[in-house]
């Protein structure tokens, strides 16, 4: 499974990356790489977060 990841670049310069699909999962950098890299840390962090407070995450399994 893969999720959409957006970037923007905000008004001090910095790449914003988003997950739409786990609300509140965002993450930044100074390049759209480290953005990115940054991002996928922050869905993994997001969904250990969603199974510790009980709240759904199968369908994030494929990504473990």
């Amino acid at each position: 499974m893969k999720l959409i990841v957006t970037l923007e670049r905000d008004e001090t310069g910095m790449i914003v990356a988003e997950c739409p699909a786990i609300p509140g999962c965002v993450s930044q950098g100074k390049t759209e790489e480290e953005a990115l890299a940054n991002i996928q840390e922050a869905v993994r962090g997001c969904l250990e977060a969603r199974a510790a407070a009980g709240m759904p995450v199968e369908q994030f399994a494929a990504l473990r």
